[in-house]
């Protein structure tokens, strides 16, 4: 986190100035920051027993304990590395800088960077418990997971709008993944049918708003915090599933993903062999624009042949002409259902193959 990045730097500071080392340690355990090299680290049975102790500061072999307290709350142990009285002394100055540091700098206070982490890094089940009761975050209840994909990085308006939006709503949580990516946690006790219209709204007012485009996919329901990091997950995933295969969709839902998530998890292997046995070697040139906008235009209006005609502006005789040809370089006649959805299914595997994924 930022915090983190703070405190390296104030600890790199001290150790340019007064040539000793020094460690950051959370209460649980984690190294925030540090100038030790890997191997030199205190034991973190020394740090634990430091925890549990009633003192303020320690000598434990050659390093020197502090532990770093605000607002009556311990945050940090604060360990410095040399013999000397000197020592001491300089560890208690670097001690009274990093709780003004995290007195000024509020984000370890901050509710929405605590999901933020809780999102991207694997947080302890303790970590989690004390910060949640820190934080008097509700820990039982049923949250969903929007994420919010914004056409360019670091919209600051798109980010404001949804604050605007659901900010001042208690429960609800609002932070960023990374720099196109905005996440809303919200509770939903009792409004589950109503994921859909929360997703359309984020669409329709940042458009308005903040003048720009977004795709918005929400995941299925958390019933604890914990739970939250797997919405997330599933709201990822739609995202990506959605741009494969319905680049024509603003919003995604993991839970409505229908044959795209199928197909999204299937080994790569298995979509080679398929595409192959259903659209060959030399079918590519084929399925040129025009053809594949008639095949997905034909589908969409449900094999019905009148009305793809008339939406695509042609003769239905032209139309017969471009699903004949198409039946004798596949094999497939798309007016038959089955058909139909074996050519579907390879168009689909098909772009599964050309995109990334992560």
């Amino acid at each position: 986190m930022m915090l983190d990045q703070k405190i390296q730097a104030m600890i790199e500071e001290v150790r340019s100035i007064a040539r000793v080392d020094v460690c950051v340690f959370e209460p649980e355990g984690r190294v925030a920051a540090s100038t030790f090299l890997p191997e030199e680290l205190p034991d973190r049975a020394l740090v634990e027993s430091f925890v549990l102790s009633p003192a303020e500061s320690q000598r434990v072999r050659d390093g020197h304990f502090f532990k770093v307290t605000v607002k009556g709350q311990m945050e940090y142990v604060l360990v410095v590395r040399g013999g000397g009285q000197d020592v001491d002394v300089i560890g208690r100055l670097a001690a009274s800088q990093l709780n003004g540091l995290i007195s000024a700098y509020e984000e370890r206070y901050d509710r929405n960077a605590f999901i933020q982490r809780l999102l991207i890094d694997k947080l302890s089940p303790s970590y989690i418990h004390n910060w949640v009761r820190k934080l008097h975050i509700r820990q039982e209840a049923r949250r969903v997971v929007f994420l919010i994909e914004t056409k360019y990085e670091q919209d600051s308006a798109a980010l404001e709008t949804v604050r605007n939006l659901f900010g001042h709503v208690s429960g609800d949580f609002i932070t960023t993944l990374d720099d196109r990516t905005i996440v809303l946690v919200k509770e939903t006790n009792g409004m589950g049918e109503k994921l859909e219209q929360i997703a359309r709204t984020l669409v329709d007012m940042i458009n308005a708003e903040a003048m720009t485009q977004v795709r918005v996919s929400y995941g299925t329901a958390a019933e604890d915090l914990k739970e939250v990091v797997k919405s997330c997950e599933e709201a990822k995933i739609a995202l990506e599933v959605g741009r494969i295969f319905y680049g024509e969709r603003v919003v995604m839902a993991y839970g409505r993903l229908g044959i795209g998530r199928l197909i999204y998890h299937l080994p790569r292997k298995l979509c080679e062999q398929f595409v192959r046995e259903v659209l060959g070697e030399g079918t590519k040139e084929l399925l040129d624009e025009e053809t594949l906008g008639t095949i997905h235009k034909f589908f969409e209006n449900g094999l019905n042949m009148s009305e793809t005609a008339r939406q695509l502006h042609v003769h239905r005789n032209t139309l017969v002409y471009r699903l004949e040809k198409l039946q004798k370089a596949t094999g497939l006649d798309i007016r038959v259902f089955e058909d139909a959805v074996t050519l579907k299914i390879a168009l689909m595997a098909s772009a599964a193959l050309f995109e990334p994924r992560p």
